[in-house]
Order: structure tokens, then sequence, then C-alpha cells
């Protein structure tokens, strides 16, 4: 039986652990499968809202959903850091090979010593292109028209171990940071499965390529780097746009008012088919322009329309471009900044 320890934080990460376990022994509607999970590895829960109460991340949390419904033994370690400790606990869970997306942490040589076939990494690029902690967001900002993701064995360095497996996916120009990680989680799920299906069958870990051609990084995001810039083109502050959902998101300031833009899109890929929607004009960038009915709310840019569909007023609710007009009857005019 081969034994899984599975590492990763976030929603996305939670959905990936969802489809191993359906797919392990440890699911009344699988038979004759060949590996359970026997742990959980996750950051610590973080303080959030108002009365800063600690709150599991999404992968813990439905760890702990599936021990409870399914009256199973899921070891839960959140710890800050990877000490001796944490690695004498893991030890006894026995595991044979980790399991990671999205987890967040460095580890070592001492960590990987606990594995009989090491650590299997899903990363949401074609590596070596795009190494690092935001390989989504790098893509749709650089509006690349391929993506896709890759399972990896893990290496020291940070993202690069040998290939097991790619997938490409093409782009639409429509994919958010959200949308696209979660088709990841899901494809990349998969694809985990038979591939631990295949170690637990055969005893081995499936052979690997190393990574070729030219690496390239992304960096990690900041909160200000939301700000839009209304002298970019309509393009790019789409492109910021659909990169940033849902963090840090996309803001403007509006007669000294935070104004988050939450979605949008860059007219020129509307005109096309509704003539009614200009594709440029010559107004200073970040002009509110019209208000459009069917479409939304246009501003300039320093190249090119925005159509401005959800936003929100600084510690305000989300609204629909319709909703948010019939508050702010004096908006068409103003210059966002």
């Amino acid at each position: 039986m081969l034994r899984v320890l599975y590492g990763g934080s976030p929603e996305a990460s939670a959905k990936t652990l969802e489809l191993i376990l359906k797919d392990s022994v440890m699911s009344a509607s699988v038979e004759n499968e060949h590996y359970k999970v026997v742990g959980v590895l996750s950051n610590p829960p973080a303080a959030k809202g108002r009365h800063s109460e600690l709150v599991p991340t999404d992968v813990a949390h439905y760890a702990s959903i599936w021990n409870e419904a399914r009256g199973d033994d899921i070891a839960i370690l959140t710890p800050e850091h990877i000490k001796a400790e944490e690695r004498e606990i893991i030890a006894a869970l026995k595991p044979d090979v980790f399991v990671c997306f999205a987890y967040g942490h460095i580890l070592g040589p001492k960590f990987f010593s606990l594995f009989k076939h090491g650590g299997i990494n899903l990363h949401p690029s074609l590596l070596p292109k795009y190494r690092g902690a935001t390989p989504v967001n790098q893509a749709i900002l650089n509006c690349d028209s391929v993506s896709g993701f890759t399972l990896q064995k893990m290496a020291l360095a940070i993202d690069e171990g040998d290939i097991l497996y790619q997938q490409e996916t093409t782009l639409t120009g429509t994919e958010t940071a959200e949308s696209l990680l979660n088709l990841y989680a899901l494809h990349g799920g998969i694809a985990i499965t038979t591939l631990l299906r295949k170690i637990a069958i055969t005893g081995l870990l499936p052979s690997s390529v190393p990574q070729t051609g030219k690496s390239s990084y992304c960096s990690v995001i900041k909160k200000e780097d939301g700000k839009i810039n209304w002298n970019d083109s309509a393009e790019k502050i789409d492109a910021m746009i659909r990169a940033y959902t849902p963090w840090p998101g996309c803001f403007t300031t509006a007669n000294g008012m935070t104004l988050r833009i939450l979605k949008g899109r860059d007219a020129a890929k509307i005109a096309i088919q509704d003539n009614t929607v200009p594709k440029n004009t010559s107004a200073v960038p970040g002009t509110v322009l019209s208000y459009n009915k069917q479409r939304g709310i246009l501003i300039q840019t320093g190249d090119g329309v925005i159509i401005a569909t959800e936003l929100q007023w600084q510690s305000k609710k989300a609204m629909d471009y319709k909703s948010f007009m019939n508050g702010a009857r004096n908006f068409i005019g103003t210059v966002l900044e």
C-alpha cells in the first residue's frame, strides 16, 4: 500500500486533495486501488475577520471534514517550520511519497529523506518557464496564448526538478488567475492520481526527463501591484484585472476615493461584434467616457478603452455596472488616477 503525505494550503490545492482522496482506497466508491493519504501538511491557521479568529487553511479544513465524514484519521500537520520534532511526527506516519501543490515552504534534504520515492510537485506552468510562486498570474500578465502545468520530481533548488508529466492549455484571453489555477487543480489532480496508481502498482517512480529550454522566473506579487496606471494600454489593464483576481485586485482613485475594478474587458475584444463600442478615443487616459447599458462603463486608457463591468468602492459591496451607476450619477467625465 503506497502511503502518501500531501502538502498544500489554498483552495485550489484543497480541490486537488479532494480528487486524490476520492481516487484512493479511502473512498467507498473505489475498489482495488493501492494508495492512501496518511497525512496532510499545511500552513498554520491564520487570523482573519474583524475578531482575528484563527482559521485553518482550505487544505487542513478539507482534511478535517473528510475525517469527520468518513471516520478516517488523516493526520493534519500545520507547523510554522519543519524541524526535527516535525520530521519525527512525519516519519511515524511511514509515508512513501510526498505530493505537493502550493504548500509554500522551502523543504530540505532531511525532509525528503523521509520518503522512499521523494516528492512530486504540481506546478502550474510549463517548466522551466515561470519558476516561482506566481506562474499563473505571470502567464496572464504576459498575454500568453499557451500555458499548462507540470508534474515534477521535487529538488532542493526551487522548481528545477525533472519532469514527470506536462499538459498544455490553450488560453482564450478571458481567464482569471483564480479560474486558471482551479483548472490546473482539476487536471493536475487527475494526472497525480494516475501517477500514484502507477507507483503503487510498480513500486517505482515513472521515468522523468530533465527540464530543457530557457528558464524564466516570476516575482512575488504585492498589494500595490494592483494599482492601475491609466497610461498603460487597454490590453495590459485587461490582463492585470484578470491576473490579479482574486488577489490583490486592481484599484484606482476617483475623486480621492479608492475604487476597485473587479471585472473589465478591452473594448477592442468587443468592438468586433458591437460597432457602438469605441476601440479608442482622444480623451485623457483615465477619463470615464460613457455608460453603455448593454456593455458597461467605458474608460479611456493610454491606448484603447476598458469596459468595466463590476466595481467596488472602498469598504462597500461589489456591484455590477448597472447598480454602480445608479448611485454614481456624476461619474461620467471623472478622470481616474
